[in-house]
């Protein structure tokens, strides 16, 4: 069977099952509510466009897991209540799903470089980092610093940059940029820290911790 046709067919098969699980369980990712919203469904969106796109080329089998997507839809949300903007909130969420599964795709397909590896095992190392330091942030009372987790998602940024600077367009990289700068805004840190996003945070730690635990960070 042609290899165009694998894609396709893996492709469309996928996308029919989340339409299924979709009719099941009511859930439509659409622009008109926030509870609606589905990182997952994003997710799925950006593998379809790449994957038909990827025919007579090795295909990447990508996914986002349960924890992952739980993890995404409360930073959405954070998002979304720290801005007062529906709009900007996505916006941030698919440009980060789109540069990870990017990335996957490269990493999947041997497209980096000896060095390039060693930059990619360098941003992991540094995104556990990040995400250890968030988490005792919130787990140990009056240690939270807006200006350490700053940092260290400021260097997660430039790392990345370095690691696909031969590989994706100036508007990836500008995605990139845009997630980073996002996340590490000292006022969003702060805000999520805060008495309001309590329950957000909890959660946020709660998926973080099963990712660290599960070597998926």
């Amino acid at each position: 069977m042609p290899e165009w046709l694998v894609v396709r067919l893996l492709v469309d098969g996928r996308t029919q099952l989340f339409r299924n699980i979709q009719g099941k369980t009511g859930t439509q990712c659409t622009a008109g509510a926030m509870e609606s919203f589905s990182s997952k469904s994003l997710a799925l969106q950006a593998e379809k466009k790449l994957l038909s796109k990827m025919a007579g080329r090795s295909v990447a089998h990508l996914f986002i897991d349960e924890t992952s997507s739980a993890v995404l839809d409360e930073l959405y949300r954070v998002s979304k209540e720290y801005t007062q903007s529906r709009s900007q909130a996505q916006r941030v969420i698919k440009d980060l799903i789109k540069v990870a599964v990017k990335v996957a795709v490269l990493h999947r397909s041997g497209c980096f470089s000896p060095s390039e590896l060693a930059l990619a095992a360098s941003f992991r190392q540094k995104l556990r980092q990040g995400a250890m330091t968030a988490l005792s942030f919130g787990e140990v009372d009056f240690t939270f610093e807006a200006a350490v987790l700053a940092s260290l998602l400021t260097e997660c940024r430039d790392i990345l940059l370095a690691l696909v600077q031969h590989h994706l367009t100036p508007k990836s990289h500008g995605r990139i940029r845009h997630v980073f700068d996002h996340f590490s805004d000292p006022g969003l840190l702060t805000a999520l820290y805060g008495p309001d996003f309590t329950q957000h945070l909890g959660k946020i730690c709660d998926g973080l911790r099963k990712l660290l635990d599960e070597g998926k960070l």
